[in-house]
């Protein structure tokens, strides 16, 4: 990684802006049900605190599509930031503004004061404003900072106000430890993986991975596909697929990516049995069928013996990138295939990386999360890098 980092620059009293991603899920009453992100950003804000710097730190919640969204603010993050980390944490009334301006020239070495949801600015997405008024409030943000630390990877693939545009006007703009990893990590398994390289890739559907199998193709040796895509190219190859999930219009575009992946001598392995449901739920009636699924009937998982042949190639693996589940792993009849698929990556002596929302909640959820080389918090960044795809957030940071 060329980018600088934080072990680059001295902070000590200065005033560090960081960029932090704190969207983590909140249960009925506010209280946050996995803190993987807020505890994932500790060593970087831990560190700046540390060499006396003042910290002022920005991420968005959710989607409230550039208006305040009240059970969308960062105060519970915050609150529970703050009993983390030893130093006082203040929570802002908004993201810009003169009360806000005011707290933060008011912060002294140690202390760290959140911002209110960047999103709740229609500016942090460009949309519904002019570029003039996205400059403004860009402008503002960087006037928080004589550091900019962006350590937000999975926001890393958006070119917004305060994960890229705010270097425009900022003169020290480094990467924090997160980000670092996370590069490092990812860019060596595009770049220079350790052979043989496996690629897992699963979930709802072909449309959301469509370029990065494309991409794969190219620096692979194997890819297992499970989950709802699978059907698509099950029924590219002609098998019937009964009610299960599929993308009619990307048919043939299935047929291109294992036509491609043949003339390129990767190995593409799709289910060859399936647990099968009547119904989407967990009290559904159920079996386990061969390729070909009778009408009435849908796919939610990948069977026993197609797990027991992923795991025999992820056992062959040096490298692995997983991204999506093999089935509805959330209910308990159909998560198997993914479990298994976890057991197996955990097993076997490669360097693994995991990466998506979904993926890493099943590796949580298998209690097998250490038994990874790396697990991602970036699930739409990590498949942009993957893809060979620049990341605006990275590019705006200063090169070593």
């Amino acid at each position: 990684m060329n980018k600088k980092t934080i072990r680059d620059v001295d902070l000590k009293g200065k005033r560090v802006l960081m960029r932090v991603d704190f969207n983590v899920p909140l249960n009925d009453s506010l209280e946050i049900t996995d803190d993987t992100r807020i505890q994932a950003a500790l060593p970087s804000i831990n560190a700046v605190l540390a060499q006396g710097a003042s910290l002022v730190l920005m991420s968005h919640f959710d989607r409230p599509k550039g208006k305040v969204v009240p059970s969308m603010s960062l105060k519970p993050v915050a609150t529970y930031l703050g009993k983390l980390i030893p130093n006082e944490v203040k929570m802002a009334p908004a993201t810009v503004g003169p009360e806000v301006t005011a707290m933060v020239e008011a912060l002294k070495p140690g202390q760290v004061l959140v911002l209110e949801n960047t999103r709740f600015q229609p500016q942090e997405e460009g949309k519904g404003c002019t570029n003039e008024e996205q400059m403004a409030f860009t402008q503002e943000l960087a006037s928080y900072g004589d550091v900019y630390v962006n350590d937000a990877f999975g926001s890393a693939h958006r070119a917004h106000a305060s994960t890229a545009l705010v270097c425009d006007f900022m003169d020290t703009c480094v990467a924090g430890f997160l980000m670092e990893k996370e590069l490092e990590y990812l860019i060596s398994a595009v770049e220079a993986p350790k052979r043989p390289f496996v690629a897992i890739i699963g979930g709802a559907k072909v449309s959301g991975k469509l370029e990065v199998l494309q991409s794969l193709i190219k620096k692979v040796d194997a890819i297992l596909i499970g989950g709802g895509m699978a059907y698509t190219f099950l029924k590219a190859q002609g098998h019937t697929i009964g009610k299960s999930l599929c993308e009619d219009e990307l048919l043939d575009t299935a047929r291109e990516i294992l036509a491609a992946a043949q003339k390129a001598g990767v190995k593409i392995l799709l289910p060859t049995d399936n647990v099968i449901a009547d119904n989407f739920s967990n009290d559904a009636n159920t079996q386990t069928v061969g390729q070909d699924i009778a009408d009435g009937w849908m796919a939610l998982d990948i069977g026993p013996e197609s797990t027991k042949a992923y795991a025999a190639e992820i056992a062959k693996a040096k490298t692995v990138v997983w991204n999506g589940p093999m089935g509805c792993f959330e209910m308990s009849k159909f998560a198997a295939g993914t479990m298994g698929v976890c057991q197996a990556v955990a097993d076997t002596d490669c360097v693994s990386i995991i990466g998506g929302g979904d993926s890493v909640s099943a590796v949580n959820q298998s209690g097998l999360a250490d038994k990874m080389s790396h697990i991602s918090t970036g699930g739409g960044a990590s498949l942009e890098l993957l893809e060979g795809k620049a990341l605006p957030g990275v590019i705006a940071l200063d090169d070593k």
